[in-house]
């Protein structure tokens, strides 16, 4: 009996090397050679084109720091340390290290202790009474219960519990890279509101100053009173744009507070006009994006894990084989319960195979098939919007760089027809209306240069986060270190 045992328990261990379903290996996903548009900087030495294997990064690198504003930085600083919503990823992230150990546990084996003590009184009428009116049952058990992997199922299961903790990492390193990059959008519609608010207010007190210019020729007879009422609207319809400006720049405090993770009433940022240059970006090659991309490493790890569920399905059709075991001490009274006597064993061994299922097994199959199909998609259509998002990353800057340039000549053209405009009227060579339209005309391509400003500074913000942040070069969470496990998944 012993022999059988240990050839047996052998056999199994030749058996637990066999496991069941595909191997993974990363799809392809559309990659071009270069970008349509062409980077800001020249990338030298980039050397041949190559595919790249997706992989996260470790630690964000400040990519903030690039504008050069203290201020900038220090809210930044915020979010990593206080936003709520990155405290939800990093929490789903200990949540999906812990799912590792939970299926992990099922590659050892269960022991379970179960100690009791029962006393029973027979009845005096009892048929077939014996002598013996009271009897006790003193038992300390310990059960030992192991499914053998046979053909890789629970490895399987611990696999891809680690590459969904892979995913994991990289959904928490999106989200900082998305809450990041929304701080600094607020952040420039803020100080955007503030350049806004300075220009109005300088244009409301020089429209002031034209107001009392023109009631004074009124006065003397230089001027008709239309042109007072004229230069009085002007200055109203002024002030009133200064005053609305403001609701812009409360709404973008209070977003910036409950990023930083503050009430917006316990927050204030003192005004500050937008005073920053658009930043070199680096862009690197198309298939760097594969690299540096946070949400393509997720989609791809979710492919990995979509993978292990295919082989997980497959190896419901093959039998299953338990081995169960069990020891410990029973005794009639607390005296003797420890004897040797008293010692109890049973050891055994349960294959078991499903006949039939009604389709069960079959069904399981092709949904893992089909989710498998579903993570593929999803993982190339990742890779198409985050070539996307780099593309029109580059034609905005590229546009609007030429558009700054552009309105800073309308700028200076339209100072220099308000200057010429309000001479010749001073002079009594042209009507105050004409007056008006130069002063409305000069603070609009003002009010545009402000403007388009913003919308520079913000694409950038967007090209470095469709870029991945701009991070140094680290990969994911080792699945080896996560599962704390050699186990390679094999045909």
């Amino acid at each position: 009996m012993k022999h059988s045992v240990w050839a047996s328990a052998g056999l199994i261990a030749l058996l637990t090397g066999c496991t069941i379903g595909p191997n993974y290996l990363r799809p392809s996903a559309p990659e071009p050679a270069a970008y349509k548009e062409p980077p800001p900087l020249a990338v030298k030495d980039a050397g041949p084109w190559k595919p790249a294997q997706p992989s996260d990064q470790g630690p964000r690198s400040k990519w903030w720091e690039v504008f050069g504003d203290p201020q900038l930085n220090a809210l930044e600083e915020q979010v990593t340390a206080n936003n709520q919503s990155l405290k939800v990823a990093e929490a789903q992230l200990r949540e999906a290290r812990a799912a590792i150990g939970f299926n992990q546990a099922a590659l050892l084996p269960t022991v379970s202790v179960a100690p009791s003590i029962s006393s029973l009184h027979w009845s005096n009428n009892r048929p077939y009474f014996s002598h013996t009116h009271t009897t006790g049952d003193f038992i300390l058990p310990l059960d030992l219960s192991y499914e053998v992997d046979l053909w890789g199922r629970v490895g399987r299961t611990v696999t891809a519990a680690g590459e969904e903790a892979q995913a994991t990492a990289a959904d928490l390193q999106t989200a900082g890279l998305s809450l990041h990059a929304e701080l600094a959008l607020d952040y420039f519609d803020l100080r955007s509101a503030d350049s806004q608010k300075k220009l109005l207010d300088e244009s409301v007190a020089a429209y002031r100053d034209a107001l009392q210019l023109t009631e004074r020729r009124a006065d003397g007879g230089l001027a008709p009173e239309s042109d007072v009422a004229q230069a009085k609207t002007l200055l109203d319809s002024t002030r009133v744009q200064a005053t609305d400006i403001s609701v812009q720049r409360a709404q973008s405090e209070h977003a910036i507070a409950v990023l930083i993770g503050k009430p917006p009433a316990g927050f204030d940022l003192p005004p500050e006009p937008l005073m920053l240059h658009q930043p070199a970006i680096p862009v690197g090659i198309p298939s760097d994006l594969l690299q540096r991309r946070p949400d393509i490493a997720s989609a791809e790890r979710r492919m990995a894990a979509a993978n292990e569920q295919i082989g997980i399905a497959k190896a419901a059709y093959y039998p299953s084989l338990s081995l169960g075991g069990s020891t410990g001490f029973e005794g009639e009274a607390i005296t003797n319960w420890f004897n040797w006597p008293s010692l109890f064993w049973a050891v055994g061994a349960t294959m078991g195979e499903t006949l039939f299922d009604g389709g069960r097994r079959k069904a399981r199959s092709e949904e893992a098939l089909a989710a498998y199909d579903a993570t593929v998609a999803n993982y190339r259509q990742t890779t198409l919007t985050a070539f996307q998002e780099v593309e029109d990353g580059l034609s905005a800057l590229r546009i609007l760089e030429q558009e700054a340039a552009e309105q800073d000549e309308a700028v200076a053209s339209a100072k220099n027809s308000l200057e010429l405009s309000t001479n010749r009227y001073v002079g009594g060579k042209d009507t105050y209306l004409l007056v008006v339209t130069a002063q409305t005309v000069a603070l609009a391509n003002q009010r545009n240069q402000t403007e388009i400003l913003r919308r520079r500074m913000q694409m950038s913000v967007l090209l470095i986060k469709a870029l991945g942040g701009g991070w140094d070069s680290q990969e994911l969470p080792k699945l080896v270190d996560l599962t704390n496990s050699s186990h390679e998944p094999k045909n």
